[in-house]
């Protein structure tokens, strides 16, 4: 994510947010510092953020399609959804991504509006956190799929080794 274009000082108000609350709610940091999420993305420490490109999309769902029970989140302004549940293999058809099956996981995602998707590996309220954002055009996380926790609190270790190898065979950066 190359803030350059969107001028030094935005890229420096962003800096400054992040580093009142580096391992807060991304979107919350990007609202105090009046950027977009993916502006703070792009200044968390080198690695945290590991970006892959949008026509990677179909072959990144599909791997995750096997990790099992996974936590999406829908963030925005109004509304921070989390849902439970296996990510269904999906379909192309009438200009959209739709996921149907056994999971309350469900819908229609407008895959043409995605326009990059990021591999997140940061500090979240003093825990690892690890999640797949698919940002859209205009900086923001269309949805986002987190490595879940166990009964302690620990990142599952066979969703966390996918994780990484997923990011690792598919990024960019």
């Amino acid at each position: 994510m190359d803030l350059a274009a969107n001028g030094p000082e935005r890229a420096e108000r962003a800096r400054a947010a992040l580093a009142v609350k580096p391992d807060g709610v991304v979107e919350a940091i990007a609202a105090q510092a009046d950027v977009t999420p993916a502006e703070i993305l792009a200044v968390l420490p080198p690695g945290a953020a590991v970006l892959a490109p949008s026509d990677r999309f179909l072959p990144i769902w599909q791997d995750m399609a096997g990790w099992g029970e996974v936590l999406m989140i829908v963030h925005t302004d109004d509304i921070v959804l989390e849902v439970e549940g296996a990510l269904p293999e999906g379909s192309e058809g009438h200009g959209w991504f739709n996921i149907h099956g056994d999971s309350p996981i469900g819908g229609h995602i407008r895959k043409d509006r995605c326009a990059s998707i990021a591999f997140v590996d940061r500090g979240f309220h003093g825990r690892r956190s690890c999640s797949v954002w698919f940002m859209n055009e205009d900086g923001r996380a269309m949805f986002k799929i987190f490595v879940r926790r166990d009964a302690d609190k620990a990142l599952l270790a066979d969703q966390l080794l996918r994780f990484e190898a997923l990011r690792e065979t598919m990024a960019t950066a």
